[in-house]
């Protein structure tokens, strides 16, 4: 974590403990993919334990203590960011999550795929026709038969989809460019499965590089 970020007290001070009776909501999301995660409580000492160690630490209610996320599991939150909402009286944590981060064994708590943001659906629907030709399942997808056609294959349609987006680009063809920037990000993110990668691994490393 960035403890640049923390320097100072005031993230504490202006959040209104009071209001909730000595407890704050804290959302959790992924700092990657925008996936919400989980939702808990914490206290003052939960936020100053998060902050300090860089992990997510909640107060459990149920236990009547603090809790870091993953002290049993080694399913850890990594923090990256804390913020109030306008009224400070709720918590935005963003955090990089080491393992599933739902008891269940899912990667959130919210396992309805409507909740998740649309390219991390994507994705999933991606990596499932990949399972589905490796099972040898029927499937006249397109995407099934990407990966059917192999690696070379998907990796020349990337390239194919990028010179025409640049053609787009380079002819002010708005319309068109927004249609190439579609195929062209649909194919690389197969490409990326196929290579057993995806858009969480690149917007790790840009937010990486943007850190540094």
């Amino acid at each position: 974590m960035n403890k640049d970020i923390f320097t100072s007290a005031d993230l504490v001070n202006r959040a209104d403990f009071k209001k909730g009776n000595g407890l704050l909501p804290a959302i959790v999301q992924h700092s990657d993919t925008g996936d919400v995660l989980m939702q808990g409580w914490m206290d003052k000492t939960a936020l100053l334990a998060t902050l300090e160690l860089g992990l997510v630490t909640f107060y459990s209610r149920s236990k009547e203590r603090l809790w870091t996320k993953g002290e049993s599991s080694g399913n850890t939150l990594e923090c990256l960011a804390v913020s109030l909402d306008c009224d400070n009286d709720s918590l935005l944590v963003m955090a990089r999550p080491k393992g599933p981060t739902c008891h269940t064994g899912a990667e959130t708590c919210w396992h309805d795929q409507f909740a998740r943001p649309f390219l991390s659906r994507l994705g999933q629907v991606i990596s499932s026709r990949k399972q589905d030709v490796y099972k040898g399942s029927i499937s006249n997808s397109y995407t099934a038969s990407l990966f059917k056609s192999g690696s070379k294959r998907i990796a020349q349609k990337v390239g194919e989809e990028g010179v025409e987006c640049a053609l787009a680009g380079a002819t002010s063809d708005r319309d068109e460019l927004v249609n190439e920037a579609a195929d062209l990000m649909f194919h690389l993110m197969v490409l990326l499965e196929d290579q057993e990668l995806s858009l969480e691994d690149v917007q790790k490393r840009l937010a990486d590089r943007h850190g540094r």
